[in-house]
C-alpha cells in the first residue's frame, strides 16, 4: 500500500497544501487540496474503451458542494442533497474550461473529473481551490494530460494585487478576475470589477500567472513522487490519405465560403460542402486510393472533422493576417445595431437589441423584498435581490432539439 504524500507552499501569506495517496484510491488520480479553512477533493478517471460512433471529447465535469461543509444541513422538506446549485454550475464550467484544450487530440475515451468541497472556510472561496486540485488529480494520474494546470483569484485592493482574496477583501477592491494556466500559458481569465487601466488588468493576469507557474511547480514535483504510469490510449484521428484529398480538393470552397458576409448564407455555403459533394467529386475524379478514399468517406465522421479543422485555420487566416471577420468587418468595427423600448404591454419594462443578427428581448420585473431569493448554499449570504436568466431556445439559432429545463450553458450566460 502506497504512502500518502503531500507538498506545501506559501501563497499570499497563507499555505497551500497538495496531498494525493489516502483517498479515492480507486479513481485514476485524486488529490486532496487545503487552504486556509478549505479542504477540497478532486477525483478523476477514464473508462477503459472509447465511446464508439462520436465525433467529440466525452468529457465531464462536476463540482459538488456539499452543506456540511459548512456545518449546515440543506433547508427545505428534502434534506438529501441533489441538483447543483448555480454557484456549482458555474465552477464546475471553470474547471472545464482550461482542461478540456489540453487533452490529447482524438482522445474518446470518457473522462470524468469530481470536485468535491469537503470543508469551506467562508472567507475564501473554494472555486479555485477546484482548478488546482482538478490539475494535480490529472497530472497525478494515468491518463495521458500534457500539461499541468491551475488555478487563483487576483484581486486589487489599495493599488494592490492580492492573491486569492477573502471575500471582504473583494468586496473593498476594484477587481475580482480567475486566472488559469500552464507554466506557459495562461488557458482563462474570468471576472469582472469596476472601471481600471488595461494596464492594471493586464498586470492582474501576468501577477496571477506567476503565481500559477509556482503551483505548478509544486504539482509537478509532487507528481514525479506519486504520479502513476500513463495508460496507453488509442485516438481517433482522421486518415492521412482522406485528410490531404478533403484538403486539396476544398481548400477553396472553404476560403470563398468564410468569406460570405450574410451568416444564413455562409452557413448555406458550408453546408453545401458536404459527404455527399465529396463522394460526387471523388467518383468524379477516381484519384489514387479511390476504393480506400470512398469507403472512409461513407463510413467514418473523419470527413465532417477534417471540414471543421479548415474552417478554423481559415478563420485564423483571414482575423490574424488579413484583419478582417467572416462577414467582412474590421478588428475594430461593430455590427449594425438597433434597439427598441417597451416592446411589449403590461410587463414592468421591455426592450429589443439588435446586433447584427444577433437579437435578445428582454424583460424586467419588479418585486418586493419578499420576491428575494432564499439561498440555501455553503456560503451566508441573506438572499438575491437581482436575479437575471438568460434562455437560449433552439429557434435562436435555426436549429431544433427538445426543450426542457436550463442547462448548464444557459446558467453559465
Amino acid at each position: 500500500m502506497s504512502e500518502p504524500l503531500s507538498a506545501s507552499m506559501d501563497l499570499g501569506g497563507r499555505k497551500l497544501t497538495i496531498e494525493t495517496g489516502e483517498l479515492a484510491k480507486q479513481a485514476g488520480g485524486s488529490a486532496l487540496v487545503r487552504f486556509g479553512d478549505n479542504v477540497v477533493l478532486a477525483a478523476v478517471t477514464a473508462s477503459n474503451n472509447p465511446r464508439e460512433g462520436i465525433d467529440f471529447f466525452p468529457l465531464t465535469v462536476d463540482y459538488e458542494e456539499r452543506m456540511y461543509s459548512a456545518g449546515k444541513i440543506p433547508g427545505g422538506y428534502i434534506k438529501r442533497e441533489g441538483r447543483p446549485t448555480e454557484h456549482a454550475i458555474l465552477s464546475a464550467r471553470q474547471i472545464d474550461r482550461p482542461i478540456r484544450p489540453l487533452f490529447p487530440e482524438g482522445f474518446r475515451n470518457e473522462i470524468q473529473v469530481i470536485v468535491t468541497v469537503l470543508a469551506n472556510d467562508p472567507q475564501v472561496d473554494s472555486d479555485v481551490l477546484g482548478q488546482v486540485a482538478a490539475g494535480a488529480a490529472l497530472a497525478f494520474s494515468d491518463i495521458p494530460f500534457p500539461h499541468t494546470v491551475a488555478g487563483l483569484r487576483v484581486g486589487y485592493v489599495n493599488g494592490e494585487y492580492i492573491v486569492n482574496p477573502t471575500i471582504a477583501q473583494i468586496e473593498e477592491g476594484t477587481l475580482d478576475i480567475v486566472v488559469a494556466g500552464t507554466k506557459d500559458a495562461v488557458m482563462m481569465v474570468e471576472g469582472g470589477g469596476h472601471e481600471i487601466s488595461e494596464e492594471q488588468i493586464l498586470g492582474a493576469v501576468e501577477f496571477g500567472h506567476e503565481h500559477i507557474k509556482k503551483i505548478v511547480a509544486l504539482i509537478d514535483g509532487l507528481a514525479k513522487k506519486a504520479g502513476k504510469p500513463k495508460r496507453e490510449f488509442t485516438l481517433f484521428l482522421p486518415n492521412e490519405e482522406l485528410d490531404a484529398w478533403v484538403r486539396k480538393t476544398f481548400a477553396k470552397d472553404v476560403a470563398k465560403a468564410m468569406r460570405v458576409v450574410d451568416k444564413q448564407e455562409r452557413n448555406a455555403a458550408f453546408d453545401a460542402i458536404s459527404k455527399q459533394a465529396a463522394l460526387e467529386r471523388l467518383e468524379a475524379k477516381k484519384p489514387k486510393h479511390y476504393e480506400e478514399l470512398k469507403g472512409l468517406l461513407e463510413s467514418s465522421k473523419d470527413f465532417d472533422r477534417i471540414i471543421k479543422a479548415m474552417e478554423e485555420g481559415e478563420l485564423r487566416t483571414m482575423v490574424v493576417d488579413e484583419g478582417l471577420r467572416p462577414d467582412g468587418r474590421k478588428p475594430d468595427e461593430i455590427r449594425p445595431i438597433w434597439c427598441k423600448v417597451d416592446y411589449l404591454p403590461r410587463v414592468h419594462g421591455s426592450g429589443v437589441f439588435t446586433r447584427g443578427q444577433t437579437q435578445v428581448m428582454t424583460v424586467c420585473t419588479l418585486g418586493s423584498k419578499s420576491d428575494a431569493q432564499r439561498l440555501d448554499t455553503i456560503v451566508d449570504v441573506e438572499g438575491k435581490r437581482y436575479m437575471h436568466f438568460y434562455n437560449f431556445p433552439p429557434y435562436s439559432v435555426g436549429e431544433t432539439r427538445p426543450m426542457r429545463g436550463p442547462g448548464r450553458r444557459e446558467i453559465g450566460h
